[in-house]
């Protein structure tokens, strides 16, 4: 998938003439990429399109205006766009209230052992998560995972998904939620897998 580029970015007054209408694109392009697992996992997978929002919206929010600063948020945003022939997803784990989240998210720790995408019957592709995101004591409500597909997955994912039968597991001993990919959703991601 292509990575975002300097180019590409338009400066704040160039975004806000268009950002009405970009917005209403990439949020409709979400929904077809936000998967809820269970009452407070939400995987959003990402895009090339889903990406430049993140980083036309942080210079706007911010008010970067320097390139140096640009290329910044460009390079970190641009870590969520999987390399070919795997997916990537922010991860957020919605615990409204904050005294509930400070303990459940003590709870979830070791949760990168425990996120898988099923894929038809061949073996579950585990979850690799950024380590920056977690300790040992807890984990941050926001995590970016990555989902690397062997060979067999790629050629499996159209039949699967026809056949309802690519999910995303979760089997933490605190959560443990499985949820099908609905059709839009295996065909936006065949997309970003160039199937």
């Amino acid at each position: 998938m292509k990575a975002v580029t300097l180019s590409e970015i338009k400066n704040i007054a160039e975004y806000e003439a268009i950002r009405q209408d970009f917005r209403s694109r990439v949020i409709a392009e979400k929904e077809r990429r936000r998967l809820t697992v269970g009452a407070v996992f939400t995987f959003l997978f990402e895009n090339h399109l889903t990406v430049l929002y993140q980083v036309q919206e942080m210079i706007r929010t911010e008010r970067i205006v320097k390139e140096a600063a640009i290329q910044f948020e460009i390079e970190t945003y641009n870590e969520l766009i999987p390399e070919s022939g795997s997916l990537g997803a922010t991860l957020l784990i919605e615990f409204t209230d904050p005294e509930e989240r400070a303990v459940e998210l003590v709870r979830l720790v070791g949760i990168e052992n425990h996120i898988k995408l099923v894929v038809g019957a061949l073996p579950p592709i585990p979850g690799r998560l950024d380590d920056r995101q977690m300790n040992d004591k807890k984990i941050s409500s926001v995590q970016y995972i990555l989902f690397p597909l062997e060979d067999g997955h790629l050629r499996e994912w159209k039949a699967a998904g026809e056949a309802g039968k690519i999910r995303i597991e979760v089997d933490h001993p605190h959560y443990t939620h499985q949820m099908t990919m609905p059709p839009t959703m295996v065909e936006a991601l065949a997309g970003d897998l160039g199937l």
